[in-house]
Formats: C-alpha cells, sequence, structure tokens
C-alpha cells in the first residue's frame, strides 16, 4: 500500500477542494435552509471529468484509479453531503455496476452518457416495507413477451427527480426469494413511472431524495442487468461501490469538522486562555484526528483492492462502518467545542451533524455491518467469487470489455 497520493491524484485533490470553496461554500447554508439541491452544480462536476472520474476513457470516463473515486468524494462531503451523494449514486452504485454488469451495447448506451454526465444515473433498491430485508421488496417484474412489466414503489432514492436513469430490482419469481430478484436499467421517459420528493428530512437537506412509482412501466428485456435471478447479486456488488464512497465521503466530513473546531479553538476565550487549551477540548479533538486518520487509511486499503481487480466487501464494509461512526462522534463533538453557537445554523457544525446521521443508517446500518464483521471472524460469512468482476486498474482495453 502507498501511503501518499501520486501527483495526478494530489492535482485531483486540489481541483476538488477549489471546486467545493468556490462553488458550495458560500452557498450551502442558503441551500440547506431552503431544502433546495442546486442541479447546476452536476454539470460543473462533470465539465471537470469527475461524474466518471474512475470510468475507463473507452466509456467516456476519466480513466483514473478507484481511489480518485475517494478523493472527489471525500472533498465534496468536506463542504455538503448533498454533493458527496449525487456522485456516491450516480458514479459508485449505478456506472460502477454498468461497468461490472452491463453487456456492451448497455454500456455504449448508458455509461457513456452517465460517465460524461450528459445523463445522470440512479439506484433504485430500498422499499416502504424492505430496507436491510432485501428479500422483502415487492416490486415486481412480469414477462410480456420482449418487455418486462414493472409494478411497485421504491423510497429514499436519492436523486429522484433529477436522475435519467434509474437501476431497478425487482422479482421475477418471488418463490425463489433472493434468487427471484433481477436487475433492470430503467429511463424516467417510459411510460408508467414517476417520481416524488420526500420533505422534513433530518439532514441532507440540499439534496434530493425521494420516492419512485411503477405503473405497469414496459421495460425492453435488453433493459434487464445481468441475467434473470441475479439482481440479488448485482445489488450487493454495487453496495460495495457505494458503501466505499460513502466511507470515504465520512472522512471528508471528519475534516470538515475538524476546520471548524480548530478554527472557533483559537477565536474562543473562556478563563483567559483559547478553548483549545483545555484538555477536554483537546480530547475531542485528538478523537477527531484519530477516526479521521484511521477512516481514510480503511477506505484507501478497499480502494488498492478494488485497483488489484479483487473482491473487497469485507474490507469495505469495516470501513464504511468505522468512518461513518468516526464522523457522527466528531460532529458532535464539533457541536459541542462551539457550545451554543453550535447550536446555531450561523456555524456550519449544527448541519454536520444533522448530516452525519444518514450515513450510519443508509446502504447497510451499523448493525447490519458490526454483524457482518463478527460473522467475517468467527467463520460465518465467506464472499464467494463473482461471475463478473470490475475491471483492475490501470485500466486496458481487454481487462474494461472483460468486466
Amino acid at each position: 500500500m502507498h501511503f501518499e497520493l501520486t501527483e495526478e491524484q494530489e492535482l485531483l485533490k486540489k481541483t476538488v477542494r477549489n471546486f467545493v470553496d468556490k462553488e458550495i461554500m458560500p452557498f450551502i447554508r442558503e441551500w440547506d435552509e431552503n431544502h433546495h439541491f442546486e442541479t447546476g452544480l452536476l454539470k460543473k462536476l462533470a465539465d471537470l471529468g469527475l461524474m466518471g472520474v474512475c470510468i475507463p476513457e473507452k466509456y467516456g470516463g476519466s480513466g483514473m484509479d478507484y481511489n480518485a473515486l475517494a478523493i472527489v468524494c471525500e472533498e465534496l462531503e468536506r463542504g455538503d453531503t448533498a454533493f458527496r451523494t449525487a456522485v456516491s449514486v450516480h458514479t459508485g452504485l449505478n456506472s460502477l455496476t454498468l461497468l461490472q454488469w452491463g453487456t456492451d451495447a448497455q454500456k455504449q448506451k448508458y455509461l457513456v452518457p452517465q460517465a460524461k454526465g450528459e445523463k445522470i444515473g440512479a439506484f433504485g433498491l430500498t422499499e416502504p416495507g424492505a430496507g436491510s430485508d432485501v428479500a422483502g421488496i415487492g416490486t415486481t417484474a412480469e414477462k410480456d413477451g420482449d418487455f418486462y412489466i414493472l409494478n411497485g414503489q421504491k423510497t429514499w432514492i436519492s436523486l429522484c427527480d433529477v436522475a435519467d436513469h434509474f437501476l431497478v430490482f425487482a422479482y421475477t419469481d418471488k418463490a425463489k426469494k433472493h434468487h427471484g430478484i433481477s436487475a433492470f436499467i430503467v429511463e424516467r421517459t417510459m411510460p408508467g413511472f414517476s417520481s416524488k420528493a420526500i420533505k422534513g428530512k433530518l439532514g441532507i437537506r440540499a439534496g434530493n431524495t425521494g420516492e419512485l412509482f411503477f405503473d405497469n412501466v414496459r421495460v425492453p428485456k435488453e433493459n434487464l442487468l445481468g441475467e434473470e435471478g441475479e439482481g440479488f447479486k448485482i445489488a450487493m456488488s454495487a453496495l460495495d461501490n457505494g458503501r466505499f464512497t460513502v466511507a470515504a465521503g465520512a472522512c471528508g466530513l471528519i475534516q470538515a469538522c475538524l476546520e471548524a473546531s480548530v478554527k472557533y479553538c483559537h477565536e474562543r476565550k473562556t478563563f483567559g486562555h483559547e478553548i483549545g487549551k483545555h484538555q477536554l477540548v483537546q480530547q475531542m479533538i485528538a478523537k477527531m484526528e484519530a477516526g479521521y486518520q484511521m477512516s481514510r487509511l480503511l477506505v484507501f486499503r478497499a480502494g488498492e483492492l478494488k485497483n488489484q481487480g479483487k473482491r473487497n466487501t469485507r474490507e469495505t464494509s469495516l470501513a464504511k462502518w468505522q468512518a461513518c461512526d468516526f464522523a457522527n462522534e466528531a460532529a458532535n463533538d464539533a457541536v459541542q467545542i462551539h457550545g451554543a453557537y453550535g447550536y446555531s445554523s450561523e456555524y456550519p457544525v449544527e448541519r454536520y451533524l444533522r448530516n452525519s446521521k444518514a450515513p450510519v443508517i443508509y446502504e447497510g446500518t451499523r448493525e447490519i455491518h458490526t454483524i457482518m464483521q463478527a460473522e467475517y471472524v468467527l467463520g460465518y460469512r465467506t464472499d464467494k467469487p463473482l461471475s463478473k468482476m470490475l475491471p483492475a486498474w490501470p485500466f486496458t482495453e481487454s481487462g474494461a470489455e472483460e468486466s
């Protein structure tokens, strides 16, 4: 493992940081208070090549390694979780899944415009009655000649009103339980599809999250991703990529908490000293720094396994669990350091605390990841080889095709 960023990665980090400082920081308080998702930022991210940063160039991406995606997500979440979430969903959950499981025709039609940022992708798995229990989904896909007829509902879907393409999971054979779930590429323009945003969220208010509805949506058979019955495997492999980006973003949130807290520690004085001189405040700062450093190492370890083309479910789960917990604790401590001011939107830390709660719930709750890690150690859980893997990096023409 390399502990220093390459010259290319350093340049990427600087580019995204400058973007955040210029395009997000001056406006985020207003967007958050007004529950406004600034869609124009997606075009600006695309212009910088960041919507397909780790997608091979042959499919319209920038061709950088998987840790480049982690760098993008970390720096974006330093600005706000909403924009890291957009890249997580578009690139991590959707585009990388198309890269891994799609046919070349599907990649040309859907992945290429997504990697270029011309189209936006999203991911539809969670339902009102099915979160951690994926087998509990109720959405169905019934074969009808050259089409599948989709009926059902999804909820808590990021980019619900913004995305052009959705990866949707539905039962093609309910009797087979997990083995009866299949994955489909659904276009917003298909008749019978509709979406609705969810209001009143605790955090990530500057993002677009909501519900998807499928009322006899006719999906061409060519839009079946993988084979019938492979949907559960596809969903779980997609979550490996999504969790990787969430963990990376959590590092950015810890970084934001540190920056805000250190600044305040030097500004605020009590009992004749900067509050940073008080040992219990130092303890909270030290915990943030330790959490950041440990989380970042876990994230980059998972990314290196991706670069090598190796299965990384166990490592990514650990990174997601720990980084999100550390971020939640860092945000809570940041509010405490700010005292009463931390309870006001005058300072950003109250937003950090609100935003930090969602990642310990979505893409596998902390409880799910705790169980997963214990089962790995106890020998109750092992990861079987997948029929298709993400291509190793550096990408080659043959490697990209075999993905």
